[in-house]
């Protein structure tokens, strides 16, 4: 059976991305102050984009349930490498952005990299406004710490998705 590598770490990478969007749903600290409008808007493009990654993607007890199949052992193991690749970049007890990190992530990987771009089923991922998220988490933020947070993320991002890129399964 032939695998094509390109959906099953995009499949990854979206799963990795809803575990950090309820993750980000879940926290109710507010650690910084950020204008309501930019807390709004960002929630509002959270929301957009799980409701799209759930269309996308099965329901984590699939996965578990068939890890045994070689496509499905695949996507946990690149999961796995993706996790492994962000932890490595942070420290116990850093901040952490899951939202901001989420987005880059995928505008890295679909934006920049351009990959899966012609698959139909990941097409909304491709064609996704980053650009907005972007100035409204870097561009439009007065606080200066939470920023620099954000372009944390940004960096991570592209290292952790750089090393997915290159990939190759074992």
């Amino acid at each position: 059976m032939v695998i094509n590598s390109s959906k099953v770490k995009t499949e990854a990478l979206l799963l990795l991305c809803r575990d950090l969007i309820n993750s980000y749903k879940s926290s109710d600290t507010k650690v910084f102050d950020i204008d309501n409008n930019i807390l709004k808007f960002i929630d509002l493009r959270v929301e957009q984009l799980l409701d799209a990654i759930n269309i996308t993607v099965q329901q984590p007890e699939y996965y578990i349930r068939n890890k045994k199949v070689s496509r499905i052992s695949l996507i946990l193991k690149s999961y796995e490498y993706i996790n492994k690749s962000i932890s490595k970049n942070m420290k116990d007890g850093d901040r952490f952005n899951p939202s901001m990190l989420c987005f880059a992530l995928l505008s890295t990987w679909f934006a920049e990299l351009s990959i899966a771009k012609d698959e139909k089923e990941f097409i909304f991922f491709s064609i996704y406004p980053y650009s907005e998220i972007y100035d409204s988490l870097l561009l439009n933020i007065n606080n200066d710490e939470y920023r620099d947070l954000n372009i944390k993320m940004l960096n991570i991002a592209e290292d952790s998705i750089l090393k997915l890129y290159k990939y190759r399964f074992k």
